[in-house]
């Protein structure tokens, strides 16, 4: 028992070779009422609002790290044409699933929290379940995706999700 307290007090060991990243493929509804500053950012950047979900949805994001709260990942490199700072006036109540931007970075909001990042749409895939072996859907090095989805069909992922026929895990992307 010593051995091994003295060995997970030494962390991992770093000649094991590094485990490769997992992917996931999330499904965002971009603007509307699930983007209420998608306009905006499409304008400050100079670009429209078509042209910001192109480029959002075609980044590979890394999860860089969890912070703020259970289940929100930090998830960077935004492209340079999408980087803006936070906004001057954070909103008292972001909606859970939301998905952000400010500076280099993208997020999904896991809960209903204050925030004062750019809302560009809506995840339905939950980000943190309590009861789960790995509680956090994403984890520091995982590689996402956002795909557009239209509202009929965030609608029906969500009722699949909600009934058991989907699970957040079946967002992974098997195919590299």
């Amino acid at each position: 028992l010593a051995s091994l307290a003295l060995r997970a007090a030494q962390g991992p060991d770093p000649s094991a070779p590094a485990a490769a990243p997992r992917r996931w493929r999330l499904p965002v509804a971009y603007g509307g009422d699930f983007g209420a500053d998608l306009d905006s950012v499409a304008a400050a950047c100079g670009l429209t609002a078509d042209e910001v979900v192109h480029l959002h949805a075609g980044t590979e994001f890394t999860a860089y790290l969890l912070g703020f709260m259970p289940g929100f990942a930090f998830m960077g490199q935004l492209p340079p044409a999408l980087q803006l700072p936070r906004r001057t006036e954070p909103r008292v109540r972001v909606p859970a699933g939301s998905v952000a931007t400010a500076n280099r970075l993208s997020v999904i909001y896991p809960w209903e929290s204050p925030g004062g990042w750019h809302l560009l749409g809506r995840c339905p895939v939950p980000q943190f379940d309590a009861s789960a072996a790995a509680p956090t859907l994403l984890a520091p090095g995982d590689l996402v995706r956002f795909e557009p989805v239209s509202v009929p069909r965030l609608a029906e992922i969500e009722a699949a999700l909600r009934s058991g026929d989907l699970r957040a895990q079946d967002f992974r992307d098997l195919h590299p």
